[in-house]
């Protein structure tokens, strides 16, 4: 498990890159999405997984892994916008997007470490398109979450499924990356 950390670790440091890259290109202008629209961008991005997935045929040259950073990092904005509320106007420094970046990265790799020891690495023997329903699955428990108003019976909340949604898209990267 040593090795899952450190894999980790690697992929969530692509995805740190391309947010911190995109911050200097727009600045934090996400804060003013509220978390459907943030939802709804996972939503576009695992159908489009989904479907690079069963394609036979592509017409533009797009790979999977590009879409799965995206879900990390849109997940990580969603955790943000949880804790913060959503803002009229960009209200975050660069520095400090960055900050809650890291914050709720390493929540996500506490909680992967907790949950790879008790489930014993199963998903290191699943197939990246199961991965991608699990993720399917996270993202319409998240709109129906959404819909109620944030209410549940008995499920977890909205930030347990986007921790999920984190942790499976970088099991789903480390899978790829295995496999080339």
């Amino acid at each position: 498990m040593k090795n899952t950390s450190i894999q980790f670790n690697e992929i969530i440091s692509i995805c740190r890159e391309l947010y911190t890259k995109k911050l200097k290109d727009y600045g934090p202008a996400w804060r003013v999405l509220r978390l459907p629209s943030l939802t709804d961008q996972i939503f576009i991005k695992i159908n489009r997984i989904r479907t690079l997935q069963e394609a036979v045929e592509r017409l533009v040259d797009e790979d999977e892994e590009g879409e799965f950073i995206a879900i990390v990092n849109y997940s990580i904005m969603g955790l943000i916008q949880l804790e913060l509320g959503y803002a009229a106007q960009p209200d975050l420094s660069d520095e400090q997007a960055i900050e809650y970046y890291d914050k709720y990265a390493k929540i996500a790799h506490d909680l992967m470490m907790k949950k790879n020891h008790d489930y014993g690495e199963a998903w290191r023997d699943m197939r990246v398109s199961s991965i991608t329903d699990l993720i399917y699955q996270k993202v319409l428990r998240t709109k129906s979450i959404e819909d109620n108003k944030g209410k549940t019976l008995v499920s977890e909340g909205l930030d347990a499924n986007y921790l999920d949604m984190i942790n499976y898209s970088i099991f789903a990267l480390i899978l790829i990356n295995e496999n080339k």
